[in-house]
């Protein structure tokens, strides 16, 4: 008397109701499973980049002191500008320095490069501009096409491959201006031409990451073919062009190439799922084009460098003997 009776350990009698245990089971994985998609690269090289080359190009007015070189009545804009100011048209019609000024920071000339063993200008000429205008039209391709790679890609790969670039178009343009002595090379075009054709060369070893594989590859190389084109108009360097966009195209098959369609990494496969027919990471003409290049590149500048520094043309004969 006075003491109940304990309840049943797991059920109610009057309400039927059952206890369940409190342990929670895992979920059953997923039938269909996507990987995440990858985060974009938060881009800031290339807008440096950018600043960087609009900074060399005040700092070169500031060298160049136009009034203090040809009198202050024949710079243009000299009232607006002072020391800025820009060196006749006559002088250079891009809106800019000298070529004095411009060969004294470290514009590519032959003669300097070769005889004077001044190989650095190979690397330092893509710094430098020949005017405002040559300056707009390289700075709005380089933030058009460098800060969409850069999203995707990242900052490191985007930097080598904007700097080899524009090294290959460097030694193109010495190499092509072998005969012309006076002749100096400036700008960023053999960087960003090897830009687009990183692009072209991305296209093709992921192409099986493409949708429109056709449409973007015949938008591509119609944007190629006119930005070509425009190397052949007076005063432009069209063999930095040629020279950048081959290394920019060889550098793009070792540097942008990405996980075939349908790869999923381990990290990403949820506990208990289990991947049937699981894909390589890459394809095998990948890992091909990745060697054709590497060996092509490392040829190429090998070669390129050897004839330029003993003197020699595209048609493999001496300085001297050019007329």
């Amino acid at each position: 008397m006075g003491k109940g009776l304990p309840p049943p350990p797991s059920s109610d009698i009057e309400t039927g109701r059952t206890y369940k245990s409190h342990r929670r089971t895992p979920p059953p994985p997923p039938k269909h499973f996507s990987p995440p998609a990858p985060k974009p690269w938060f881009a800031w090289l290339v807008p440096l980049v950018f600043v960087a080359n609009i900074v060399m190009f005040v700092l070169t007015m500031y060298i160049n002191n136009c009034p203090a070189k040809t009198g202050a009545d024949k710079c243009l804009f000299y009232d607006y500008l002072g020391r800025f100011s820009f060196h006749p048209i006559k002088d250079n019609p891009l809106l800019g320095p000298s070529f004095s000024t411009l060969k004294e920071l470290g514009a590519l000339d032959w003669k300097l490069v070769v005889e004077s063993k001044q190989a650095w200008r190979l690397i330092s000429c893509i710094w430098l501009h020949a005017g405002v205008i040559h300056l707009v039209a390289n700075m709005m391709s380089l933030l058009f096409i460098g800060i969409r790679l850069e999203q995707e890609f990242g900052f490191f790969r985007i930097g080598l491959l904007y700097v080899l670039s524009g090294f290959g178009g460097s030694l193109m343009s010495a190499l092509a201006s072998a005969g012309r002595k006076q002749t100096i090379s400036v700008g960023a075009s053999g960087a960003l031409f090897g830009l687009l054709g990183a692009m072209l060369s991305e296209l093709i070893t992921n192409w099986t990451n493409y949708a429109n594989k056709c449409a973007a590859l015949l938008t591509l190389v119609l944007i190629i073919s006119l930005n070509l084109a425009v190397g052949f108009l007076p005063h432009v360097d069209n063999s930095a062009h040629i020279g950048g966009f081959i290394s920019g195209f060889l550098v793009g098959f070792i540097l942008l190439i990405r996980p075939q369609f349908g790869y999923v990494s381990r990290k990403h496969i949820p506990p208990g799922y289990e991947i049937k027919h699981k894909k390589p990471k890459h394809k095998c003409y990948q890992y091909l084009l990745w060697i054709i290049a590497l060996v092509l590149l490392i040829t190429g500048y090998a070669t390129g460098l050897t004839r330029l520094f003993k003197g020699q043309t595209f048609e493999s004969k001496p300085l001297s003997s050019l007329d």
